[in-house]
């Protein structure tokens, strides 16, 4: 098995076909793409082992799609990184996988020169461009076992820790999504709007087993306008979006007089919360174009998810959850002893199945905290949930961020989704602070409306009425914008700084 050979059987059947795009232009057929795969495989084979760990730091560009493929093809591991880390927290990467080889776009190959111990070979330049000489080339035999992914946690709560990832794990997640979340085609187009070093790099392999197209927005990046204009020229387009990328989609849709776009098949959302309001307001702009998946870099796309079948239904309990267990992985919301909880009763999300990862990398002390011996092959996620007697599980939150406030738990997605409700209220971001008295306290920010002027007095009443009161904030705190990362999560690491200021 490798993954690899997804790419073969699509070039063998639509060799003809377009495989990755940069905007609506053309950049490789399938059997095009196949040829230089298997050039940069047979260059890299020359130069390196298997096993070895060749990184990739690059924005959003249609090299990665043949730049993964290579380097599953020769039996190596790769190692995408984030293209918005500073070059020393690219280092700290580079040196933590042990990586023989930096292949980065133009934009980041000088810097990364002198920042890292390894080669960097970059993406425009001769060195490049040799590692595309026709050479003789088979793919590279590996087992479901055999390491191909290294994927490094976003760092935003501290030290990137790099999650390993089969071939083996790829492949189900593949099948996973094929099963539940999307059918796909040769007529179908995957727009990677979502960071590719990550959460839209996974979604290239159920695409690529189908020989749908890779569309890489010009822009390398996620902008709402011109990802709305690719949808109008592509057919059957689909991309994995944050929920903060959903909501600045809608607003862009709004901007252009609410003309949905021609040819929109679907939006998979994960990554971060989606907040009630949002994917209804979402909905209603877009219609049931939507489904959610539910994962971690540990279980990449594949815990929970919601279809859009789903999503067709205004079931409250339902939208605001994240879904059933995917197929052929197991779930459960598990207490501090380890023993399933009762539906409704809060715990520890675990998950068991061949997505998860076979451990973390050099970190026998993380992997132990996470897949501990005796557990019975479950991963603990680090997430608080609630399974239904529905079997739908619904997040509360990562258990670090739960507050305990006079002893009692207080859930910040609970009161976000409250806030949320109030129309003055654009977004919100709950944390705990420290308080003499209460142990925790429950601090809001908050992002207002434009030309709301929404105040903590009529937020508190609008609390009131919708979440117990010792839940609601005891402080409000007003600012405009939240910070995020380049995958569009609240880096809530900031928020906790400002707090101690």
């Amino acid at each position: 098995m490798n993954l690899c050979s997804l790419l073969a059987q699509s070039a063998t059947r639509f060799a003809e076909q377009g495989a990755v795009y940069r905007g609506t232009a053309l950049c490789w057929t399938y059997g095009a793409l196949r040829h230089r795969v298997g050039c940069i495989a047979a260059a890299l084979r020359a130069r390196h082992a298997a096993g070895e760990r060749i990184a990739i730091a690059s924005e959003n560009r249609p090299e990665i799609v043949e730049l993964l493929c290579a380097i599953w093809a020769a039996g190596m591991v790769a190692v995408p990184v984030n293209y918005k880390l500073h070059p020393r927290e690219v280092r700290q990467i580079v040196d933590d996988a042990g990586a023989v080889l930096t292949l980065a776009s133009p934009a980041l190959a000088a810097d990364l020169h002198a920042a890292l111990p390894c080669e960097v070979i970059a993406m425009d330049s001769p060195a490049y461009a040799a590692l595309l000489e026709p050479a003789a080339f088979c793919i590279a035999a590996t087992t479901p076992d055999t390491l191909a992914w290294l994927f490094y946690t976003s760092g935003t709560t501290g030290r990137s820790k790099g999650a390993m990832l089969t071939h083996g794990n790829l492949m189900a997640m593949t099948v996973a999504h094929l099963a539940d979340m999307e059918t796909l085609d040769a007529q179908c187009s995957q727009i990677h709007a979502a960071p590719m070093s990550h959460g839209s790099g996974l979604y290239l392999l159920p695409a690529l087993a189908r020989g749908a197209r890779q569309v890489v927005p010009a822009s390398s990046a996620f902008e709402p306008a011109e990802f709305l204009g690719l949808c109008d020229v592509h057919p059957g387009c689909g991309a994995f979006l944050a929920p903060t990328m959903v909501q600045r989609l809608r607003e862009a849709l709004v901007a252009r007089g609410g003309r949905r776009p021609a040819h929109l098949r679907s939006i998979v959302y994960g990554g971060g919360p989606m907040y009630l309001e949002e994917i209804r307001k979402s909905l209603a702009a877009f219609g049931p174009v939507f489904a959610q998946i539910y994962g971690q870099g540990e279980s990449p796309m594949t815990i929970t998810g919601l279809a859009q079948a789903d999503h067709r239904v205004d079931d409250a309990a339902v939208l605001a959850s994240v879904g059933w267990p995917r197929t052929g992985t197991e779930v459960a919301v598990l207490d501090d002893a380890g023993q399933p909880l009762a539906a409704g009763e809060p715990g520890e999300i675990v998950v068991r199945g061949p997505t998860v990862m076979a451990g973390y990398w050099r970190n026998p002390e993380a992997t132990a905290q996470a897949l501990p011996q005796g557990a019975g092959g479950w991963l603990y996620t680090g997430d608080i949930g609630v399974l239904d007697a529905r079997g739908f599980l619904t997040l509360r939150d990562r258990s670090k961020d739960v507050v305990i406030s006079g002893g009692s738990n207080i859930y910040p997605r609970e009161v976000e989704e409250a806030l949320l409700s109030h129309p003055g209220v654009a977004e919100v971001c709950v944390l705990g602070d420290r308080d003499a008295q209460w142990g925790e306290v429950v601090v809001a920010f908050v992002v207002t409306a434009p030309g709301t002027g929404v105040q903590p007095a009529a937020l508190d009443a609008h609390c009131l009425e919708r979440i117990a009161r010792f839940k609601r904030p005891k402080r409000y705190v007003f600012v405009d914008a939240l910070p995020k990362s380049s995958y569009g999560k609240v880096l809530k690491r900031a928020l906790r700084a400002q707090l101690g200021d």
